[in-house]
């Protein structure tokens, strides 16, 4: 399940989430979808919130952070200008200082970031940082430009395995760590 907010920089990945079977619901604003994924994170493991650029992205700054200090996982995927619309540094509307300024402030508050600007990384961006949501249990963040929403990315990648073996050796002297200072 997606929650979030629609508008311009993310309309045609939303386009494509409801062509999806991913069920997607649209709340009221943008910081109400980032409780709502925090939420729907913390009974079901993985929540999900898509917004639109800095108007939208800065909203969710309160609900994110609070995820990250909660250790809840939410994947927040946020639209961006088009990579063709950044030439010359454009003033464009809802921009903050420059075309990075969101996602440095979501570093702060997530475990991993990227930004999609490349169709042949994309794929294996988007592993990372899924992979550390749910190793870490903490927030995420991918930004996706919206000429990039429809470019195909590497049609040999595979996916990586999620699943990470335990260290019994490891395990064994932490928990003989916790029953000595019990």
């Amino acid at each position: 399940m997606c929650l979030g907010y629609p508008a311009i920089t993310c309309s045609v990945f939303y386009d494509q989430l409801l062509k999806s079977e991913v069920k997607t619901i649209v709340t009221c604003d943008e910081q109400g979808a980032g409780f709502a994924a925090d939420g729907y994170a913390r009974v079901n493991g993985l929540g999900v919130v898509c917004i639109t650029y800095c108007v939208g992205g800065l909203k969710v700054v309160n609900p994110i952070a609070g995820a990250f200090a909660e250790k809840s996982p939410v994947v927040v995927i946020s639209g961006a200008p088009g990579l063709n619309e950044r030439d010359k540094n454009p003033l464009l509307h809802h921009k903050v200082r420059d075309f990075n300024t969101q996602q440095r402030v979501f570093d702060e508050i997530t475990v991993a970031s990227a930004a999609l600007e490349d169709a042949d990384t994309a794929f294996s961006e988007i592993d990372r940082v899924l992979h550390a949501a749910v190793r870490y249990k903490r927030p995420v963040y991918l930004e996706l430009p919206r000429d990039m929403a429809t470019v195909p990315g590497r049609l040999d990648h595979r996916a990586r395995d999620l699943h990470e073996a335990s260290d019994p050796h490891g395990l064994a002297e932490a928990l003989a760590g916790s029953r000595r200072r019990c």
